[in-house]
């Protein structure tokens, strides 16, 4: 292991945010993580980098989290189980998976961010959660060094939530993640969004899990900033769920309000269309902003800080707070 001084986290954070680590430690096995965990206690873990906002220099070791590798643990004509190192890109692993015709994460095809850092968050979309595919989690207890293994239900998921969000948030270094996926019959999810109607404008009829790779990836590309091009960490906002009769008392105001219905009590608003509505979209504010093409993202020009991008996030809230009574919670994870 190579301790570092002093480097920059810029390359390392898909906002781009030029913020300087006091000292770096790149890892790339579980027992290179043991052995630093005997001497090291208080670290700050960085894997893909996507799902965060740095707003100041970090003065605790950053630990790169870079452990490669994938295999397979067992699989029959239907199905096949695998686990994944914490390291792998998750984009590439998605479009392996493809490749071979496993199924089940195709509708996640193009979400920035690395294997690790997955189950955190839940990642999702187009109808699908990672959560539908994952068997366990393995990681590395900070406190005692010991690498214990967590079942899929005991991950606690939720929307866009977990268990490594809430009362074990810095508890663990989650090492590797393991799927469940189908080899035949694979279960497409059509409905969700603007996919059926690409496959439809294709000409596509009976689609595999290519075509939905593939159209997700076209429909991703066409709303959403590349992070190597402008710096950005995908959906800033989750989508709010509001009550059913809170959701009548705006569809009377703005009756083409969408909506997704969860429950008969419950009714999902698309965050993008409340910040459109009022007037963000597209704003620019010198090196950071809000993108033109979806409004859920905000961006980094090129030099932004990463307090000014939190302010203009903050600024949103408060706007939606007072038009719709809405409280829009911030997805991303904010280091301040």
């Amino acid at each position: 292991m190579n301790i570092q001084e002093n480097i920059s986290l810029k390359e390392y954070n898909t906002f781009g945010i030029d913020v300087n680590a006091k000292r770096f430690v790149s890892i790339t096995s579980v027992y290179q993580l043991q052995q630093l965990l005997k001497e090291e206690k208080n670290i700050f873990l960085i894997s893909g980098g996507s799902n965060m906002l740095l707003t100041k220099d970090i003065e605790i070791l950053v630990v790169h989290i870079d452990i490669k590798g994938i295999s397979i643990d067992r699989e029959n004509q239907d199905s096949i189980h695998l686990t994944v190192n914490a390291g792998e890109n998750w984009h590439e692993f998605v479009l392996w998976c493809v490749s071979q015709n496993y199924g089940g994460l195709e509708n996640l095809s193009l979400i920035p961010g690395n294997v690790g850092t997955c189950p955190i968050q839940n990642i999702g979309a187009y109808g699908v959660e990672v959560k539908d595919t994952i068997t366990k989690v393995e990681a590395v207890e900070i406190e005692t060094g010991k690498l214990v293994s967590l079942a899929a239900e005991e991950c606690q998921f939720g929307y866009r939530n977990s268990i490594f969000k809430n009362k074990a948030k810095g508890k663990y270094v989650l090492t590797s993640v393991s799927f469940q996926l189908t080899k035949n019959n694979h279960k497409l999810n059509t409905s969700y969004g603007a996919i059926a109607s690409e496959l439809t404008l294709k000409g596509i009829t009976n689609p595999t899990i290519k075509d939905i790779s593939n159209v997700v990836i076209a429909i991703r590309q066409s709303k959403l900033p590349d992070p190597k091009k402008i710096g950005n960490s995908g959906s800033f906002f989750k989508n709010p769920v509001i009550s059913r009769e809170h959701f009548e008392k705006l569809q009377k105001k703005y009756p083409n309000i969408p909506s997704y219905v969860i429950s008969d009590a419950e009714i999902k608003v698309p965050a993008g269309w409340l910040i459109e509505q009022s007037g963000f979209k597209g704003k620019r504010f010198g090196a950071y902003g809000v993108h033109e093409k979806q409004a859920l993202v905000l961006v980094n020009y090129g030099s932004a800080k990463g307090n000014e991008i939190y302010e203009l996030a903050q600024k949103i809230q408060y706007t939606i707070k007072n038009t719709f009574d809405i409280d829009l919670e911030i997805e991303v994870n904010i280091i301040k």
